[in-house]
């Protein structure tokens, strides 16, 4: 699997959570917003492409604040 920005990185994350654990898909996202490897946007961009915005959306509101 290519790794083609972090934003879609979090969203395949997720859209593999029950493979690799629900904890490291969280770590993912929290890990790639604090050192603003992505916005927002990006993610959802992503998010809505894999079909994983209703998944992400809690633990985006979560994180961003």
């Amino acid at each position: 699997m290519l790794v083609f920005s972090a934003a879609r990185t979090v969203a395949d994350c997720f859209k593999f959570r029950n493979q690799i654990g629900t904890q490291v898909t969280v770590e993912a996202l929290r890990d790639a917003w604090r050192s603003r490897k992505l916005t927002a946007d990006e993610l959802w961009h992503h998010a809505k492409a894999c079909r994983m915005a209703n998944v992400i959306r809690p633990y985006l509101e979560a994180v961003v604040g």
